[in-house]
Parts: structure tokens; sequence; C-alpha cells
């Protein structure tokens, strides 16, 4: 289990993440509207301007204040960290 953050001390779990999507399409406006309708919006921006949207993998849609570029970073690096991290197990077990 992964965690990453997404602004304020918030986390959610890396891999349950779908897409990670700019706020400022309408497109992502909708989803946001759909999400809030169907009560599946988490809101953790503490009132800042939400910069980024989270699709995840249980239909939730949870509203960032990160710039998605960061997120997406983030995302890589922890994917790059756990390749990091096999790879020298792999060279301890051999």
């Amino acid at each position: 289990m992964q965690l990453i953050n997404i602004g304020f001390g918030n986390t959610v779990m890396a891999d349950r993440i779908i897409a990670v999507i700019n706020s400022g399409s309408s497109p992502a406006r909708k989803l946001k509207e759909l999400a809030k309708d169907g009560k599946r919006l988490v809101d953790v921006t503490e009132g800042r301007r939400t910069r980024s949207l989270l699709v995840m993998d249980s239909n939730h849609v949870v509203l960032s204040s990160i710039q998605p570029d960061t997120i997406s970073q983030r995302l890589a690096s922890l994917q790059l960290d756990l390749h990091v991290s096999a790879a020298l197990k792999g060279k301890e077990t051999k």
C-alpha cells in the first residue's frame, strides 16, 4: 500500500488512482457535478482553488489544490522507487 500526498496532509492510495485531470476543462467540470450529485465527491482543497481532479477506481472524484503535473510527478517518483527497491531486493537474494 503506497500513499501519495494530495495536499494539506491528505493522502490517497496511489494504486487506486485511475486518472489525474486538470480542473479547467468543461468535461472536468461536468465530471465534478456528476460526482457531487451522486455523493461521490471528496473535496480536500480546504477552500482553495481546485487545480486537479483525481478519478479513483471506486468511482469517487477527489478535488485537490495541487497541480496535476505535481501529482503526476509524485506518482512517477513512487513508481521509480518501487522499481529500484525491487531491483535491489533481487540483487540481495542472488
